[in-house]
């Protein structure tokens, strides 16, 4: 049998270190650096520190603005803690290229911005809409401006789909709230944030039970917290507290991961998800599965989704959802959809744990990171392991 010539091994083994090594990273800093007239832009992006939030995030779109438009914000005298506000939200926490620009669906959405995600931004004032106009135009506004649209789009400077995509857009988005007086940052509390943007009940629930100790102390090395609705936990509390007191310390601590995940992380990942409450034999973990752009959490006894964000700044992520995290080890498994009507309401009932039997033990979220891949970038590498195996038994 003729064999045609094969790769050299170490040539193989070379490429398949390149493609494991090299990812989609960004340096916003570079990107401006080409475009001298942005400099400014490019400057405080750099002494606010955002360059290095916006470098670290895997979907993200940057509106520049030009030196002139930035002389601008400047002459209002803000602090640099201020500007950093209004910056952040030139930062979009999703990716618009020219395409997607003009192709939004309605005509006109809202997008979170970085300012939003820093937990500073109250209520919505950290999101920004979008409006598709006539004659090719897009249109953008601080959620809490006036409604006039105060910025236009101008052209793209770069884009890496679905990474990052930096704009020019021709006014600094104005905003009331952005602006205000901020003075340098201190330390986060977990539960203090929650309590302000509408998660009030978990809060009270994590300080009474002492389970916020746990949070805090994870909270510097990476946490991301689920937080249930205030509504959503006043209902569930006839049957939290006919948990014992291990049971509710277990449920609580379901809700936080012993790492930090952005918005963008959760949106790429599939697959299962170590908890504050992982320990031993006890699992105590859910699903990250993705829906679109929704963001659901699956156990096997509920589903939750992600409706907002609290905070999102490394290495600390809160998000609101819209269930009660119910694990295994404390609630009999949701019945399917073809279960009878007596079945269902019987499983649904009472909590109690489920069977040890319904995950095999291979199927566990990694210690390591709290996070088992099961999608993304797999498939390439997948691909590249097979050409060098092949490569290699070529040589055989």
């Amino acid at each position: 049998m003729h064999l045609l010539p094969a790769f050299p091994l170490s040539l193989l083994l070379s490429l398949l270190l390149l493609l494991l090594t090299t990812t989609n990273a960004h340096n916003i800093t570079s990107i401006l650096a080409k475009h001298p007239e942005f400099s400014t832009f490019n400057h405080y992006l750099t002494i606010t520190h955002l360059a290095a939030e916006i470098n670290r995030r895997q979907t993200i779109t940057v509106c520049a603005v030009d030196n002139a438009a930035m002389s601008a914000l400047l002459s209002k005298g803000l602090t640099v803690y201020s500007i950093k506000n209004v910056l952040s939200l030139h930062v979009f926490a999703d990716y618009f290229g020219t395409k997607k620009l003009h192709q939004i669906t309605k005509g006109s959405t809202l997008t979170a911005t970085m300012f939003q995600a820093t937990g500073e931004a109250p209520g919505t004032s950290g999101y920004v809409n979008i409006t598709d106009l006539k004659g090719g135009h897009v249109g953008f506004s601080a959620e809490d401006s006036d409604g006039s649209l105060s910025a236009v789009y101008v052209k793209s400077l770069l884009e890496m789909p679905y990474n990052i995509s930096v704009i020019q857009i021709s006014h600094i988005l104005s905003s009331p709230e952005a602006e205000a007086p901020a003075s340098a940052p201190t330390g986060k509390n977990v539960t203090g944030l929650m309590t302000q943007k509408g998660c009030k009940a978990f809060a009270d629930l994590l300080i009474s039970s002492g389970a916020d100790v746990t949070f805090i102390q994870n909270s510097d090395g990476g946490l991301t917290v689920f937080c249930p609705t205030d509504t959503v936990v006043t209902a569930f509390m006839p049957k939290y507290k006919n948990l014992t007191a291990a049971g509710k310390a277990s449920l609580l601590l379901y809700h936080g991961v012993p790492v930090y995940q952005s918005m963008g992380m959760l949106r790429s990942n599939n697959g299962l998800m170590n908890t504050l409450a992982t320990e031993g034999k006890n699992k105590y973990d859910f699903t990250i599965q993705n829906d679109g752009e929704d963001v659901k959490l699956e156990t096997k006894a509920a589903t939750a989704k992600v409706v907002a964000t609290l905070i999102d700044a490394e290495p600390l992520a809160i998000y609101k959802i819209d269930k009660v995290l119910l694990p295994r080890e404390l609630f009999k498994p949701a019945p399917s959809a073809h279960a009878p009507k007596g079945e269902a309401a019987a499983a649904a009932d009472a909590p109690g744990p489920a069977s040890d039997d319904e995950d095999p033990a291979d199927q566990t979220a990694s210690d390591s990171n709290g996070v088992v891949r099961i999608g993304g970038g797999r498939s390439v590498v997948s691909v590249v392991l097979g050409l060098c195996i092949g490569g290699v038994l070529a040589f055989v």
